[in-house]
């Protein structure tokens, strides 16, 4: 939406391009005939002829602004920002000042996506006319652009003391408030950016933007439901209404929207809107793709193990911790994981040896020796099964008490069947 208003802006903007010879001879005369030739091409739309002239026309006098801002113009108009820069800044080197320099080299620097360098630009065409709707939107759009709202708001209100009428102003005003959080202020100015004019319906989804933001759930709902069609009012809608505990309409919108346009961000949503429905099954099917599209997505595979282990699919989850400590040896998060699924899944040589890798790493918890306890406790390893069980009560401090109650009942076991076989 911030592109379409951003668009809409600059296409306001720029309608103040000269495009027409007659004009560009009223502003620099006629004193070259390159230049005038140029003119002349321009106006017939035979661009490459048009640049062969003005270039002429400059190299034949390097104090000619006039050939260096048509020269421009003519770039801009074959889709050349990046070649007309530099000639406006020619023209203003020659003829500082000059407004239609300034306007047309802040909207090139828009256009290639550097808006900082156009605000000093769209200041001063702004104050050699201060009466002039354009430049005023321009340096509003350019800050909001650089993440300045504070200032955008104050540039969005004068822009629209000069044009009352202005649905790009009202939407950027609206988007300069939000970042700042004032929710209700903005809401007011997107209406009115609607108002003004229909093709703004759009901004309503930055306004349910806001609401989330702001934990405005009920809101935000109801403005993301008015764009069905609308790829990310949906995959919020989706997340706000699994949150929300309403996991039928969740997983009826991410499916349709999975199903239309499938991502991996999409088939995760869906996926957790799924697990909240408690269909574990659809889930895991839904996440699967997601998996084999992105091998080395670390997450998504930590997402797809837990998955899997909480259906008790151990060696299936087994599996997808393991693929994630090869991709990063040093995450403890998988080796965790990994040793949890292998001991609870009876694969305790398995366990054990992802524990080792915990403990070298140095984040070993009263849980992970509650865990070696166990598993060394199957393999029939007694002395070392009662050292892990004591590490582990010694640790505990009474925050884990059925774990503490059975490895004390286990120590005193253990410790009795050593005797015995002594």
């Amino acid at each position: 939406m911030a592109k379409q208003v951003k668009s809409k802006c600059m296409r306001l903007v720029a309608a103040v391009m000269l495009t027409q010879s007659v004009l560009a001879q009223a502003l620099f005369g006629q004193s070259q005939s390159a230049l005038e030739l140029g003119n002349g091409a321009l106006e017939a739309k035979q661009y490459d002829r048009a640049i062969e002239l003005f270039s002429k026309a400059a190299a034949e006098d390097p104090k000619d602004y006039g050939a260096e801002f048509q020269l421009a113009l003519t770039y801009n108009l074959i889709g050349k920002d990046r070649e007309a820069i530099s000639h406006y800044q020619n023209a203003l080197a020659i003829e500082p000042g000059l407004y239609e320099a300034e306007l047309n080299l802040a909207l090139s620097l828009v256009r290639t996506r550097n808006a900082a360098a156009a605000i000093p630009h769209f200041r001063d065409a702004a104050t050699k006319k201060p009466q002039e709707f354009r430049p005023t939107l321009g340096l509003a759009q350019a800050l909001l652009e650089i993440n300045d709202p504070p200032a955008a708001e104050q540039a969005f209100k004068r822009a629209l003391a000069l044009n009352a009428k202005s649905a790009a102003a009202e939407a950027g005003l609206g988007m300069a408030l939000g970042r700042q959080n004032k929710v209700d202020e903005a809401a007011a100015h997107f209406q009115q950016a609607f108002t003004l004019d229909r093709t703004y319906r759009s901004t309503f989804v930055e306004l349910a933007m806001l609401y989330e933001a702001n934990h405005r759930t009920e809101e935000a709902i109801t403005f993301y439901r008015m764009f069905p069609d609308n790829a990310t009012a949906l995959e919020h809608l989706g997340n706000l209404l699994t949150q929300a505990g309403d996991t039928k309409g969740a997983v009826a919108t991410l499916q349709a929207l999975v199903e239309k346009m499938p991502t991996t961000e999409r088939r995760i949503l869906l996926a957790q809107a799924y697990v909240a429905d408690k269909q574990p099954a659809k889930a895991e099917a839904a996440i699967a793709p997601a998996v084999e599209a992105a091998p080395k997505d670390i997450e998504l595979r930590m997402f797809y193990g837990r998955l899997l282990r909480d259906q008790r699919k151990f060696p299936a989850a087994a599996a997808q911790f393991s693929e994630v400590t090869a991709l990063n040896p040093a995450l403890v998060e998988a080796w965790n994981e990994l040793a949890n699924v292998d001991i609870v899944g009876e694969q305790y040589q398995q366990g054990l040896a992802a524990l080792e890798r915990v403990r070298a790493l140095g984040k070993e918890t009263p849980g992970n020796l509650f865990y070696r306890a166990l598993a060394q406790d199957h393999l029939q390893m007694r002395p070392e099964a009662v050292e892990s069980y004591e590490k582990f009560l010694a640790g505990a401090g009474g925050k884990f008490p059925d774990q503490e109650f059975q490895a004390r009942q286990r120590i005193r076991i253990l410790k009795a069947e050593i005797q015995k076989r002594r």
